[in-house]
């Protein structure tokens, strides 16, 4: 005799009170909003740019090395502000990565269980600070300590601006890369100190290599964060867009000409206005490739524990 499994869950369960189809009207519209709004947001990025590449060619936007939008003679090239952008974010993965991964080993696999309900929310707590709060901490309290140290640093410049953003995603590695490392199956460890391993061995060579999908998902997250970043970068870093070796000079990151042009004296339909969305679309190529990458490196390390 056989026995037919019911899915009584989802789909072709269309029985229910009015109650349930009207939630399930409004789940779907709520699904919905945030597809719409990042359709709108890609529209709006790609009609202004349009306009923008009418006047300039994208060979110059892509390839120049000077912008200056607003000053004569204008200049429309981009690299001094995609630069800025990958100094600052390269400069606060060298602190966040290897911090933040220390930190989630610790919290996974070492620390007691209050120390971990203790750490962990005040690490999240950290994460919600405003980030022009992490701007003036970094003009009033990295900037000064940088100028002792070297003290042709300038009031504003990258280091200060990197550093105060490598703090700043801190939590977003160690906290995602804890919750991976603690969906590793304790069988895994227990097996693992049974053949006599040590804890560091277990930590490093055991469970950080069981939860590597996961903690490269939460770095390219916080990385992608730190491309976005706007204010803190705005504070810290200036606003002279150009390519130098030194970080202890001031540059500019695309989102800081953003807040730049958007709160400016730029009159609207001018190129000045218009290469906002250039920029803007620049930057939304690169962090939306950064969330593909993510995802799939996440579906493809992924391990699945039964």
């Amino acid at each position: 005799m056989t026995q037919e499994r019911i899915d009584l869950s989802r789909g072709s369960n269309d029985v229910g009170t009015i109650g349930d189809r009207v939630a399930r009207y409004v789940f779907f519209a709520c699904a919905s909003l945030s597809v719409i709004t990042t359709v709108a947001i890609i529209l709006v990025l790609i009609e202004g740019s349009m306009d923008f590449f009418s006047h300039v060619s994208l060979v110059e936007f892509l390839t120049g090395t000077n912008w200056s939008p607003r000053i004569r003679p204008r200049s429309y090239g981009v690299l001094p502000l995609i630069y800025g952008t990958l100094l600052i974010t390269a400069g606060s993965a060298l602190i966040a990565l290897p911090v933040g991964t220390l930190t989630a080993i610790y919290l996974s696999e070492y620390a007691d269980p209050q120390v971990r309900r203790t750490v962990k929310p005040v690490l999240e707590v950290l994460a919600g600070v405003p980030t022009i709060v992490y701007g003036f901490f970094a003009l009033s309290f990295i900037t000064p300590i940088l100028q002792r140290i070297y003290p042709e640093t300038g009031t504003f410049n990258a280091a200060a601006g990197a550093i105060v953003v490598g703090i700043m995603i801190i939590p977003m590695v160690s906290s995602l890369s804890e919750d991976a490392m603690s969906s590793v199956p304790d069988d895994l460890r227990q097996a693992a100190y049974g053949l006599g391993a040590t804890r560091l061995e277990v930590s490093t060579q055991v469970v950080f290599p069981a939860s590597i999908s996961g903690v490269v998902a939460a770095y390219i997250l916080a990385i992608s964060r730190a491309i976005g970043e706007t204010m803190a970068v705005s504070l810290a870093a200036g606003m002279l867009p150009q390519i130098t070796t030194n970080p202890f000079e001031p540059i500019q990151t695309m989102t800081a000409y953003m807040v730049q042009i958007g709160t400016g004296d730029v009159s609207v339909g001018s190129i000045g206005y218009q290469s906002l969305f250039a920029v803007g679309l620049t930057l939304f190529i690169m962090t939306f490739s950064m969330n593909i990458f993510s995802m799939w490196v996440r579906s493809r390390y992924r391990e699945e524990y039964q």
